[in-house]
């Protein structure tokens, strides 16, 4: 027996488990916490057998068993749910509609094909708002080429999955699929912010196709090339910081930086951060900032890679800047999980919201939960880096 076969008979078992303990439930005395537990925690070693970033054969049954338990669970007994990963927002956290999103992964493609990769998103809001937004401007432009779509998470492709039925390609699926309908040309346009490790995973299973596939094209992430040091900067970057800051300022309020800082009011861009070279791409960005005069722009990282970016120095950066207010926002193509829970939770303590609270220097503390993805400037800017990929055919 193999090591698929035995995790699939592991599944059905528990999915066994979970229907006999609330069918019993319901003629059980009303004190019967632990088969509610043993019911939840049932669902959670369901959930925990796909937040996994493999796909295997038994990946489509795992998906559906784990929905099928949680939906046989009571309300009491889905609060009960917590594993490794598991826990009740999994599939009880309402996240937006996923009938607005559009997984592109159909088939009849044709010669020409522009594969936009991501990393995902498990926020279907934040999907559709940022992820297909981009994907939608650059099948406009280009309406004689086939836009399809890869995710790079299969964590996030089996979340969505699981709970929204939507099945998004991962990378081999989408480059086998461009195999398959005899793709001559391919532009893999990444979304990614830089040129970081997950940029440097997609070129390597880009290049496994290069024999299969006549023509491949890797087109540059958002912020171009990464550059040799901090004070590297380049017109990707310019238009980057200048297209996110328009539109803070619009959506709080302001004509431009300088009225915002006569309020005392400081933005503070959170991206993920790296222990990857390009953590560069950070300091890079506040030195365009700063070049900008942009003097009430901070930039941050969940990571804290650069060290400069971390929390608390960005906190202590701000305080001594003489500023009072503070305005954070995610330096992130999609707003998703490090926006809404990294940045923005306050019932975490180590949100950033939360720290910045905490502090006690500040008199206000807002976010603005939006993506750069959504950005019809930086939609443009991918535009226009498919185009010199599509050149270069």
């Amino acid at each position: 027996m193999n090591f698929n076969l035995k995790k699939f008979f592991a599944i059905v078992m528990a999915l066994c488990m979970v229907f006999c303990m609330v069918a019993c439930g319901d003629a059980a005395p009303a004190d019967n916490g632990d088969d509610d537990q043993a019911a939840a925690d049932a669902v959670a070693a369901l959930i925990d057998a796909i937040y996994v970033q493999e796909w295997t054969e038994d990946t489509d049954a795992q998906c559906a068993a784990a929905k099928e338990a949680w939906d046989a669970l009571t309300d009491a007994q889905k609060e009960l749910v917590e594993g490794e990963f598991a826990d009740p927002d999994y599939f009880g956290r309402d996240t937006g509609d996923a009938s607005k999103d559009d997984p592109r992964n159909a088939d009849d493609i044709g010669e020409n094909e522009i594969l936009v990769v991501s990393f995902g998103t498990s926020f279907n809001d934040s999907r559709v708002a940022d992820i297909k937004g981009i994907e939608d401007a650059i099948q406009a432009a280009y309406p004689e080429w086939s836009v399809r779509r890869a995710f790079t998470a299969q964590i996030i492709i089996n979340h969505i999955q699981a709970r929204d039925n939507e099945k998004i390609d991962n990378m081999n699926q989408a480059l086998e699929r461009a195999v398959a309908n005899g793709v001559k040309n391919l532009v893999v346009q990444p979304t990614h912010l830089m040129q970081g490790a997950e940029y440097d995973e997609l070129c390597a299973a880009v290049n496994d196709y290069s024999d299969e596939i006549e023509n491949i094209v890797i087109a540059e992430p958002l912020l171009g090339i990464v550059g040799a040091d901090g004070q590297t900067i380049n017109p990707d970057k310019e238009a980057v910081a200048k297209n996110v800051v328009a539109d803070a300022l619009a959506v709080s309020g302001y004509s431009d930086t300088a009225a915002a800082a006569a309020d005392g009011v400081a933005y503070v861009f959170m991206g993920h951060g790296t222990s990857h070279t390009a953590k560069v791409t950070y300091t890079q960005m506040q030195t365009q900032m700063n070049t900008l005069g942009y003097d009430n722009v901070f930039i941050g990282t969940v990571e804290g890679e650069p060290e400069e970016t971390a929390c608390e120095n960005v906190i202590e950066a701000v305080k001594n800047a003489g500023f009072t207010k503070v305005i954070l926002r995610p330096l992130m193509v999609v707003a998703g999980d490090h926006a809404n829970n990294d940045m923005a939770d306050p019932e975490d303590e180590e949100s950033w919201i939360s720290m910045f609270t905490a502090s006690g220097a500040f008199d206000s503390i807002d976010c603005q939960i939006l993506g750069l993805g959504r950005i019809a400037a930086n939609q443009e800017l991918y535009i226009a880096h498919t185009q010199v990929a599509i050149a270069g055919i």
